[in-house]
């Protein structure tokens, strides 16, 4: 796997491209280590040689406590921290733009959802094709909705789209990553500034349920798009995008978001799996540089937690009481 295929973390945010030059390296591991039998099953006998060479090279540095009631799921808090941005409000989303975004601003992504007995589920949207010429026609059949209540819908690519306006000021918005294939009622928010959310989420709904647009992907076996999702509210101004955007350069971030794709769709062979092209690959890139005189930083996150690895300078003794007892992460990942 190459750095580029790791460079590129999916919504909301992008990571910039790595500079293999670059002094200091991040690698973030998202969803490292999860609760599920079935994760805890893998993780048993599941050898890692060089992600504990690379261990052995580095040093508790932060540690992250949080919740899996947390808006903000761990990996895009580390991202945040890297970049120098605050960890709990998302606005640094749109430090995904190359300009500022100095009124309030949103991701938007288009979903299906799924009402059940007890519960809305969300779909996964990677599963709802989209051509651009369906994007464009959607885009015209909403922008009217949205523009009533002052705000506008620009297109980034066809199922992810940049929203603008007054009303996403101080609006809470989970990460989708907290929402995929679940119950969305739970992470609804709830609040005064959440009221013209609450509404267009209805009205988009009905607007769609028989709509011309969703009556001509039937009739190409094309699933309905019936819902949307706010992400990454917030706004940056001109001198905090420059400072993440400084911080993006200085110490480029390797992700292995195959951890993630499966860890969401618990698909634990394919996580088994991402994990080995995490060893293979960043990991691998990780080690070498460190072994070439390079320094780096670690990140471990599960649902709740995170925990950071960093270079340091090292004594003689805590070199030899490292040698003695050496960290390896069959040790840490029930910390997650």
């Amino acid at each position: 796997m190459s750095p580029s295929a790791l460079s590129v973390l999916p919504l909301p945010f992008a990571v910039p491209p790595v500079q293999t030059r670059a002094r200091h390296l991040h690698l973030i591991l998202p969803y490292a280590a999860m609760p599920h039998d079935s994760c805890q099953h893998i993780l048993k006998d599941l050898a890692l040689p060089q992600l504990d060479q690379l261990l052995a090279l580095l040093d508790p540095a932060h540690v992250d406590e949080g919740s899996q009631e947390q808006a903000i799921p761990p990996h895009e808090r580390a991202v945040a921290r890297a970049w120098g941005l605050n960890p709990e409000a998302p606005a640094w989303a749109a430090t995904a733009q190359p300009h500022a975004m100095p009124a309030p601003s949103a991701w938007m992504t288009l979903c299906h959802w799924t009402t059940g007995a007890d519960q809305v589920r969300m779909d996964d949207p990677a599963t709802l094709p989209l051509s651009p010429e369906d994007a464009q026609a959607l885009h015209t059949v909403l922008q009217p909705w949205f523009a009533e209540d002052g705000m506008q819908l620009q297109m980034v690519d066809p199922g992810r789209w940049l929203v603008t306006g007054a009303p996403l000021q101080d609006l809470p918005t989970p990460s989708l990553d907290r929402v995929l294939l679940r119950d969305v009622s739970t992470w609804l928010p709830h609040s005064a500034h959440s009221r013209t959310l609450h509404r267009l989420h209805s009205e988009v709904q009905m607007l769609l349920y028989n709509h011309p647009f969703n009556a001509s992907r039937a009739e190409r076996g094309l699933p309905p798009i019936n819902a949307f999702w706010l992400h990454g509210a917030g706004s940056l101004s001109d001198t905090a995008l420059q400072a993440a955007h400084t911080l993006q350069q200085v110490t480029p971030i390797l992700l292995a978001d195959g951890l993630r794709q499966a860890a969401l769709r618990q698909d634990w062979p394919a996580w088994k799996a991402a994990w080995l092209a995490a060893e293979a690959g960043p990991i691998g890139q990780v080690l070498a540089h460190m072994q070439l005189g390079g320094t780096a930083t670690v990140t471990f996150c599960g649902e709740r937690h995170a925990r950071s690895y960093t270079s340091t300078r090292r004594n003689w003794l805590a070199k030899i009481k490292n040698k003695l007892s050496p960290q390896r992460f069959t040790d840490l990942h029930q910390a997650l």
